[in-house]
Formats: structure tokens, C-alpha cells, sequence
């Protein structure tokens, strides 16, 4: 069976309501793909919800896991830097059976805050699947924990069984670590990023933008140094959310704290991000002059285009963009697109009915299939590839993973994008008229 894939222009015919059960993620039982390239479990690359939890300042986690669990953690699965902050209470065979576990809990919270030099700012106990199976009431457990440790006790829940649920993961531990936040006087000049585990990219000319109208305190969860710091969140005036995993989130902070919150996405087509930034100031009252990094990203896109003006790209979904609205944005600037590996959703689709209208032979393929073990790799006309799954379907093509922690955003992150293809692809041909003199 070939690797099932479908062009722009079927899957624009078929509708939103039609896409094909290959290409939805909550008709699979598992999804590990990208994350299996990294030889890893799926949340585990990058910030999964373990290290996640650990965003607050001061905080430390207990994995409540069986055995391989607890492996893949003190493996693989968390750089080197956390491990101090990790604790494991493990599960045997009849743990798992009857949940003997649960009243060991909050003994295991105490052992560990009577076991370090400070006081953790909070103890975040993460729980897998086994719990979730068990129905392990969670909160219960840890405000049981917190009155016995003396401490904060919050959960985190890594199930990977609620990927398709009101509240996956990812999005369910954006909540956990802005939840000990408590109202405080707001200050005017005072905004939070939400979204992140990593701190965005400081050359985002978003910063630029709100300290122009008088925002001089912009704070990101990772930019915290310490838990006042991160207590001091409370005070923003509204929050931007920048990751729409973080929405939750931000309307839990609305109805405990009262600070409203509105939401802009990443986006690469430079029109696009003019418009928003437009209504965004609109929003807030206020106006904000692009001009300047409108110029420089438009300049990049023009140097790559009039070095290498045919270039066809095939773009993978494990990158800092959405896979269909950066291709399409590659196709608008007048490049090609081959390929895009990625998973459909129902915001997404609407760039996928624009791409079929500019390039309709576009082939979109998804990672969830099983019929990707049988892609035919090097024959599809590729000369750049955008993520590590796109890499990996096409070894040898010059490329970049473009999925660095610290998140671009805004013109300065399609200016840097589009130099650093540019910058790749003249290494490339330097190194093929070298090979060849020799």
C-alpha cells in the first residue's frame, strides 16, 4: 500500500466536514508521530507536561508512574538541569490493581519538601494514564497533600488518553502553572505573555510595539527568576495569549483575576500579520507603525526570492508554524510547494482551501498513517525541506528544523526564516562548487 496522501484540490473538494479519517487525529488511537523521531514519547520532545510543570520558579515535581515511566523521565525524557527538581514515587503491579498508591502520596510530598535545603514554592505531582484509568480524584489528593506537606501541591496530568478530550495535556498543565496566581492591584503599564514554556524570541518586534504605548512591563512565565517574580503576573493589565493551548488558561485568569486577555497567532504571510497587528491595536486603543519591520521581512522574502526564484518546498508539522498557513504563505510569495505532512484541524483547513485555489497538485500527507512506513522517499521533487519530519521523508535535501524553544513571532520571525533558508541554501551551493573543484 503507497503512503496515503491527498492533493490540495480533493481535499478542498471533500469539505471541512469530510476530511478523511487518515488525516484526524482523534480517530487514531495513538499519535506519536512527530515526536518518534526523537526516539521519544509523544509530549516528551521539547516541553512536554512534565517538564512543563516545572515553568514556576521554585517549583519541584513528583512522578507518580509506573517503573518505565519513571525510566523514560530520568532517561530521555528531561534534560539535565531538572533533574534535581524530580522525584518519583513508582507504581507496582498492585498499585496499579487497587490504587494502594494514593494514600502514600502525601507522605512521599512531605519526604521531599523535608528533604530540601528550601521550601519548593510548589510540588507539582504528575500522574499517567494509570490514574486516569483509575479515576483518581486528583484534586482531593492534592489539597491532602498540601495540608500535610505545608506547602502548595498541584497536579499535572500526562494522560495521554485525554489527547482528544475538553482538555488535552498540554492544555490542562497551562492551567496548573498560572493557577497559583492571586488577585493583586493592576498595573497599567503591566502585560503577560501566555502561551510558551521558553521565552519568545526577544527581536519580536512585539516588544518594541507595547513599550511604545507605555507597556514596560511585559512578562513571560519563563522570564521569571524567581516565584515573586512570577506572582507579580497577577498584576498585568491584560494578557496576550500567543499559543491557543493557553485559552483555558486565560479564561480561568480572567474570571479569578479579572485580567481580560486577547489572543494573536503566528503567522508568516506578511499581509496577514500587518492586518492583525492592525486590529489589534484597534482592540486596545491605540496605534502601532509596522512600516519599518513590514520593510525588513518583505526584504527577505524578495532576497530569497531573487536568488533562488524556483525554489519547492516540502513542509513538515513539527516546526514553529502552522504547516498550511506557512505554506501557503511560501506559495503567495511565488514559490512551490510539493509537500505538506500534517495534521488537519478545523482552523486549518480554511489555508488548505486557499493553497488548492493557488497550487491544486500540492500532495498533503499525514504523519498519523500507518502507510507513511511505505513513502516512496527521493522521489518527490523537493529542494528545501521545513521541519524534522519533512527532513526525515527526504534525507539528503538541504533543509531546517525551524522549532527552536525560544518561539519567533511576528515580522522578525518570518525575516529570520526566510534568512535563514537563504543562508542554508548558499552553504548548499558553496559546498557543491567546492566538491566540484575537487
Amino acid at each position: 500500500m503507497e503512503a496515503f496522501g491527498m492533493t490540495a484540490a480533493m481535499l478542498a473538494e471533500k469539505g471541512r466536514d469530510s476530511i478523511p479519517v487518515e488525516f484526524l487525529s482523534k480517530e487514531h488511537l495513538i499519535y506519536s508521530s512527530p515526536a518518534t523521531l526523537s526516539f521519544n514519547s509523544p509530549g516528551a520532545q521539547g516541553f512536554g507536561v512534565k517538564r512543563a510543570g516545572l515553568a514556576v520558579p521554585g517549583s519541584v515535581m513528583l512522578l507518580v508512574a509506573p517503573g518505565c515511566c519513571g525510566r523514560n523521565t530520568a532517561i530521555s525524557s528531561v534534560p539535565g538541569q531538572y533533574r534535581d527538581r524530580f522525584f518519583f514515587l513508582l507504581q507496582d503491579e498492585t498499585d496499579i490493581v487497587t490504587g494502594r498508591h494514593l494514600p502514600k502520596i502525601k507522605k512521599a510530598v512531605k519526604e521531599v519538601v523535608d528533604f530540601l535545603e528550601t521550601k519548593p514554592s510548589v510540588v507539582m505531582i504528575c500522574i499517567t494514564c494509570v490514574d486516569a484509568l483509575l479515576g483518581t480524584d486528583m484534586e482531593r489528593v492534592c489539597r491532602e497533600a498540601s495540608d500535610y506537606a505545608g506547602v502548595p501541591v498541584k497536579a499535572c496530568y500526562m494522560y495521554a488518553l485525554t489527547r482528544e478530550g475538553r482538555m488535552p495535556p498540554m492544555t490542562a498543565v497551562r492551567k496548573t502553572v498560572y493557577s497559583l496566581l492571586e488577585k493583586r492591584e493592576k498595573d497599567p503599564a503591566a502585560v503577560n505573555l501566555l502561551g510558551e514554556f521558553a521565552t519568545f524570541d526577544p527581536d519580536s518586534e512585539l516588544f518594541d510595539l507595547l513599550k511604545g504605548i507605555g507597556i514596560e512591563n511585559v512578562r513571560q512565565l519563563a522570564g521569571c527568576e524567581d516565584f515573586e517574580e512570577y506572582k507579580r503576573m497577577a498584576e498585568a493589565n491584560f494578557n496576550i495569549i500567543l499559543n491557543p493551548e493557553c485559552r483555558s488558561a486565560a479564561d480561568e485568569i480572567q474570571k479569578k483575576l479579572d485580567i481580560p486577555s486577547i489572543e494573536l497567532v503566528r503567522l508568516y504571510q506578511i499581509d496577514r500579520l500587518k492586518r492583525q497587528y492592525e486590529l489589534f491595536a484597534a482592540a486596545i486603543g491605540c496605534e502601532f507603525d509596522v512600516s519599518a519591520y513590514e520593510k525588513e521581512a518583505t526584504e527577505a522574502v524578495e532576497e530569497l526570492k531573487n536568488s533562488y526564484p524556483d525554489l519547492t518546498f516540502a513542509v513538515g508539522e513539527w516546526i514553529n508554524a502552522d504547516a498550511f498557513e506557512l505554506s501557503l504563505a511560501l506559495l503567495r510569495y511565488g514559490f512551490n510547494v510539493s509537500e505538506i505532512f500534517g495534521t488537519i484541524t478545523n482552523e486549518n483547513f480554511v489555508y488548505i482551501k486557499a493553497i488548492s485555489k493557488i497550487s491544486p497538485e500540492t500532495v498533503i500527507y499525514s504523519n498519523l498513517s500507518p502507510t507513511m512506513l511505505n513513502y516512496a522517499v527521493g522521489t518527490k521533487k523537493s529542494d528545501f525541506t521545513l521541519g524534522k519530519d519533512a527532513a526525515y521523508y527526504h534525507p539528503g535535501c538541504p533543509g531546517i528544523e525551524w522549532n527552536d524553544e525560544n518561539k519567533p513571532f511576528g515580522f522578525a520571525g518570518v525575516k529570520k526564516l526566510f534568512k535563514a533558508i537563504r543562508e542554508t541554501m548558499d552553504a548548499c551551493k558553496a559546498q557543491e562548487r567546492n566538491g566540484a573543484r575537487i
